[in-house]
């Protein structure tokens, strides 16, 4: 198939390009780069299958293909607060761009939405089926609407208009080519820990997340765009349902690293969730899918990675 990949050149799109290369498929890149680096599809550069094309989602853009993977989007509180209303653009007229572009040449659509669509949830773990608990005036704002309304568009076109669409609602992922300066809390551990720095803990450091390493939401991406199952159009959770709290986290990081760190906490930010575990089950019944590789065992690649790249 020809797939294109938007947000192709970032963390999770390069590893999804990889995975749709190695499947056979042609795949085009779309990415402007403002959180995606060239150097992460670098090696894909000279297969005569990839196509990369510098673009941004909110201009529309007209390609033939039959898959489209619409991961645009800046992901980490620091890049999706630095221009909130780019955020708001970059999630609600992508969605349309890239949903009339499907509709116009009959591809299937996969849209990456986020847990942050339920906010600081009053429900846990977290299913599909909980409406959130969303402040839509804050400052987190621009990045959990936008995607909220994507998800609107995505199933207002399906109904309307009779799209092929997928949502997949990602929780906390991480693994290599993320950026060091994401404000994600995973690579700030591992970051502050290789510089021997402080490690940076919001609040008492109990509050918990659920880390999937980015090979099994791959996989999960993939699943969820091939199957014919029905009523798939609804949204789909694909994250680790392990939790853990901010201050084990930082343990493992410490052990996996081999360092010995200090930790300083400050004021937690506002809005932030004090609980976020995926309930799978949807995505086990309809695609067959759970995670495979735990946390100890992501870190040890995640480390290394950073290890290689980051300056001490």
């Amino acid at each position: 198939m020809r797939i294109l990949v938007t947000g192709g050149a970032g963390f999770i799109g390069s590893h999804l390009c990889e995975r749709l290369l190695a499947e056979g498929h042609e795949v085009i890149c779309l990415d402007n780069y403002f959180t995606g680096r060239k150097v992460n599809i670098a090696r894909l550069l000279d297969n005569y299958r990839f196509e990369l094309i510098r673009h941004d989602v909110t201009l529309p853009i007209f390609l033939e293909v039959d898959q489209i993977y619409n991961l645009a989007c800046p992901a980490s509180p620091i890049h999706y607060q630095y221009n909130p209303v780019k955020t708001v653009k970059t999630s609600v007229m992508g969605a349309i761009n890239m949903l009339g572009m499907a509709k116009r040449v009959g591809a299937r659509i996969l849209q990456a939405s986020t847990s942050e669509v339920y906010g600081d949830p009053q429900v846990h773990p977290q299913p599909e089926e909980y409406f959130g608990n969303v402040n839509c005036i804050g400052p987190r704002s621009c990045y959990d609407e936008g995607k909220r309304v994507a998800e609107t568009l995505f199933m207002d076109y399906h109904r309307q208009n009779g799209v092929d669409t997928r949502i997949v609602r990602i929780f906390n992922t991480y693994g290599p080519r993320m950026l060091e300066n994401d404000g994600r809390v995973v690579s700030n551990f591992i970051v502050q820990t290789l510089r021997g720095e402080e490690l940076t803990v919001y609040g008492d450091g109990s509050q918990t997340r659920s880390f999937c390493y980015v090979d099994d939401l791959v996989e999960g991406l993939v699943r969820l765009m091939n199957t014919e199952a029905e009523d798939i159009q609804w949204p789909v959770n694909i994250g680790n349902p392990g939790e853990f709290t901010m201050n084990e986290l930082a343990e493992l990081v410490a052990s996996t690293a081999g360092k010995e760190v200090s930790i300083k906490h400050l004021p937690l930010p506002q809005d932030d969730p004090k609980q976020r575990k995926p309930d799978i089950t949807r995505a086990n019944e309809l695609l067959g899918w759970s995670p495979t590789i735990g946390l100890e065992e992501g870190l040890v690649k995640t480390v290394a990675y950073f290890a290689e790249t980051i300056q001490t």
